[in-house]
């Protein structure tokens, strides 16, 4: 699957245009790792247990959003955007959403 952020995919044509596609997933926090994050921002730097945990969110919303673009009859995927929002105080959603196209 050809995915990008660009408007087109260079050296092939954009046969037919499905729609749009997208994939999401909704991530809560956990104690443990609030209770770690809440010590490291003491001494400052990278909170690396919420990295991991959006980075995996981002990768579920992009399969999930492939499976979207797959059903829907394309095989590529342009435009591609990523979107998050709080859902409730300890939970958000990670968004993966684009433009579904046939390349030929």
């Amino acid at each position: 699957m050809i995915i990008t952020t660009s408007d087109r995919v260079e050296g092939k044509e954009i046969i037919k245009t499905m729609g749009l596609v997208k994939g999401s997933t909704i991530r809560a926090r956990h104690l443990g790792r609030d209770i770690q994050a809440g010590l490291k921002s003491l001494v400052g730097g990278e909170i690396s247990t919420y990295t991991r945990m959006m980075s995996e969110a981002r990768e579920e919303a992009v399969q999930r959003m492939v499976e979207d673009t797959e059903k829907k009859g394309a095989n590529a995927i342009i435009s591609m955007r990523f979107a998050t929002s709080m859902i409730m105080a300890n939970a958000a959603e990670v968004l993966a959403y684009d433009t579904g196209v046939v390349l030929k």
